[in-house]
């Protein structure tokens, strides 16, 4: 485990130092995961009864954006096309670790340069959080970047038996959109779209971290979030490893 660990370390500062020379490409991948939560506060702090929170979850919404971003059908399932996953397996490495530390190294680059953005909408809107509500979210926020990484990471592998890899991808990210919290908070669904929004991941994998954060939750509503997020980690987990492995069976099928 601790020669794993070392090897994640490793990768992710390699990628780090990689990826340091494309901040003007990052920013644009900064400004495309803003866009929406920016959408969203414009749109509900003019909607009569959102409540006086929205501000607050919405800049929320977008730390925890920057924070788990994941673009695994742009990076992972291209050495898939063009064949360079072969020598990531011949490593004597896991072959997750590549993939890790690629989106770790980006997801550090987007929340540095996105700062500003940040500063610039709490200014903007005069919000600010509770130290304890954000420490208290913390462990979500670590939980949804997981989930994040996990259901990109197994949608990506879709490329192994699909050149529409892109358009799988983007059938999940609207699922986000639409059940996460960002088209609208958890709490301003209606029924019964709002209880199968709490039992679906999306909500662990972008509105919760950002309710707990603003303080909205009661203590059983965040234990059972925390529950939900928690399960849907394993079964995630399940599922990448299934498809890794099928995947792997498919493409040594077709001679790589």
């Amino acid at each position: 485990m601790s020669r794993v660990l070392r090897l994640i370390r490793l990768e992710i500062w390699r990628q780090v130092i990689g990826w340091s020379g494309a901040w003007w490409f990052i920013v644009t991948l900064i400004l495309g995961q803003a866009v929406a939560p920016l959408l969203g506060l414009f749109v509900w702090r003019h909607v009569p009864g959102a409540g006086p929170g929205i501000a607050g979850y919405y800049l929320a919404v977008i730390c925890v954006t920057l924070l788990t971003a994941s673009f695994e059908n742009h990076t992972f399932a291209q050495s898939i096309y063009n064949g360079t996953v072969a020598a990531a397996l011949l490593r004597p490495q896991p072959a997750v670790i590549g993939p890790l530390g690629e989106n770790l190294a980006i997801r550090f680059w987007m929340f540095v340069l996105g700062i500003p953005l940040l500063a610039a909408a709490g200014l903007a809107t005069g919000v600010s959080f509770a130290p304890t509500a954000v420490l208290f979210a913390v462990p979500a926020l670590v939980l949804a970047a997981v989930l994040q990484f996990l259901f990109v990471w197994t949608l990506a592998m879709a490329a192994f038996w699909t050149e529409r890899v892109h358009a799988v991808v983007a059938f999940g990210t609207v699922l986000v959109f639409l059940l996460g919290g960002s088209a609208a908070p958890n709490a301003l669904l209606p029924d019964p779209l709002r209880t199968i929004a709490q039992v679906l991941p999306f909500r662990s994998m972008l509105g919760f971290p950002a309710e707990l954060a603003t303080g909205t939750l009661t203590p059983a509503a965040a234990s059972a979030g925390y529950a939900v997020s928690a399960a849907w980690t394993v079964v995630l987990g399940a599922c990448a490893v299934g498809a890794w492995r099928l995947g792997l069976r498919r493409y040594s099928t077709v001679g790589a």
